[in-house]
């Protein structure tokens, strides 16, 4: 894009946290009449930043556990003593679906699986292009699976649609497990159809 001070400004006011804050900004001029009722705990500001705070808190102790676990070496061990098993593209799955199960982060999960499988894909008979690629569609569907109380979007979903957490288990983390082992099954098929070395 070039330098100048015009593209320092368009990058500072760019960046999520700058853009977020001008869009926080900007909500205030929607009301007809600004009054300071919106910002109390029963204004729409209030009602917004308690709505928010349960989520906020647990995508925090989320983002911690999951640094814990990366810090701890209890990922590369798994990864090490799962890579002998000879069990191909359900490896980079299984590492994925254990980790987002654990710590709750989709991110955390395909970040740290990715890292341990990437130098374990030649033992594992994983060599052609299209063999990793498959590798990297089994850590999406593993980061899918089992959606529950240490995630962010478990607790997006059950607040937002009035769900109680009896049923948020029955239904999202029923139907996460669903999608994420169905997307492995179908992975594994298309890797049986296709050369991996």
């Amino acid at each position: 894009m070039g330098k100048g001070s015009l593209v320092n400004f368009l990058s500072f006011i760019g960046t999520p946290v700058i853009a977020l804050l001008i869009g926080v900004l900007a909500s205030f001029s929607l009301p007809r009449r600004f009054s300071t009722e919106m910002l109390s705990g029963t204004g729409w500001v209030g009602k917004g930043v308690l709505d928010a705070a349960l989520i906020i808190m647990v995508t925090g102790a989320g983002g911690a556990f999951g640094k814990v676990l990366q810090n701890s070496g209890i990922a590369a061990l798994l990864g090490d003593n799962l890579s002998g098993l000879n069990i191909g593209l359900w490896l980079p799955f299984l590492l994925a679906a254990a980790l987002k199960t654990a710590q709750g982060s989709s991110t955390v999960a395909i970040v740290t699986t990715a890292s341990i499988v990437a130098p374990l894909l030649a033992p594992l008979g994983i060599q052609s292009e299209l063999g990793k690629a498959l590798a990297v569609l089994s850590i999406g569907a593993g980061s899918s699976v089992a959606s529950h109380a240490n995630d962010s979007f478990f607790w997006v979903l059950t607040q937002m649609t009035g769900m109680d957490v009896k049923s948020g288990y029955k239904y999202h983390t029923t139907g996460t497990a669903l999608v994420g082992t169905t997307a492995a099954v179908l992975v594994w098929l298309a890797g049986n159809f296709v050369d991996l070395r």
